[in-house]
């Protein structure tokens, strides 16, 4: 074989070579530098592991307590209404949002050439995992996601219940509308040693549960969402009173900031229900 023939054969092999070492000397991709969340759950993902100044801005709602269990700590950050326009001036490199959420924006921002990543609701402890695992690499906050992750299992793992006798409880909001076991709520509950009697009632995800119907099941404890400053027609039923009898025990507790996202926050939701469990096997 000539030395040319030699030659030739060995390119081949010397440009993979040199692939290798070159890519492995390239640096990582930069984590994005200009953060801004447009929705109150990646608020707060964001929040729990952005670096300081990598966060730009959160939704307005991060700030409410009703929606946020991270209300204080939004304090701390610029708020947004999730207007393209708005978004496109504070010039991110990335823009987190829901699935659900500022569908306008999030075209428009995707047409200006902006990087946005979604993350849709969750109706499960999984959503947890997967979220801080998702968000850790979109900011490039691995090793954070990754000791946060470690840290939400073990306090899991200690607050998980099986007791003998589990309280048969209903999440009941306005309009009756009450919600299931595939559901972030319902996850909560069944964590924290509860039944949900929305499986009695036959509504796995959640739906309207009829006034009468839900007196007819007697549930041991109502769970009822926060209220909102002034009225409507909506709430109007929680003042019903039926319900109101039912509501004179001492076991109905409104709903927080704790139960709305898939975050590690909703540990303190579990922990609270915990704790009401227990008290009411005490009253027993």
């Amino acid at each position: 074989m000539s030395a040319c023939a030699r030659t030739s054969k060995r390119i081949p092999v010397l440009i993979a070579a040199l692939s290798i070492l070159l890519g492995a000397a390239l640096p990582a991709s930069a984590a994005p530098k200009r953060v801004v969340s447009l929705n109150v759950c990646t608020d707060q993902l964001a929040m729990m592991l952005a670096e300081p100044g990598q966060l730009v801005s959160v939704s307005f709602l991060a700030r409410d307590p009703r929606s946020s269990a991270m209300a204080d700590q939004a304090q701390a950050y610029p708020v947004n209404h999730g207007l393209a326009e708005e978004v496109f001036e504070l010039q991110p490199d990335l823009v987190l949002a829901g699935t659900y959420s500022s569908r306008g924006a999030v075209m428009m921002l995707r047409r200006l050439g902006i990087e946005v990543i979604e993350f849709p609701p969750e109706n499960g402890l999984d959503g947890v995992r997967r979220n801080l695992t998702r968000m850790g690499q979109a900011l490039g906050q691995e090793t954070r996601a990754a000791a946060l992750l470690t840290a939400f299992e073990t306090d899991l793992a200690a607050l998980r219940a099986d007791p003998p006798r589990r309280p048969r409880v209903a999440l009941y909001g306005p309009n009756g509308y009450t919600t299931g076991d595939d559901t972030l709520a319902g996850a909560i509950l069944a964590t924290a040693g509860f039944d949900n009697i929305a499986a009695e009632a036959g509504l796995p995800g959640g739906g309207t549960l009829p006034l009468e119907q839900l007196v007819m099941l007697q549930p041991d404890l109502i769970i009822t969402g926060t209220r909102y400053e002034g009225s409507s027609r909506a709430e109007a039923l929680l003042d019903h009173p039926a319900l109101t009898d039912l509501a004179a025990m001492p076991r109905v507790r409104a709903t927080g900031g704790a139960w709305v996202c898939g975050t590690p926050h909703l540990l303190d939701a579990v922990r609270e229900m915990v704790d009401l469990r227990r008290e009411m096997e005490t009253g027993q």
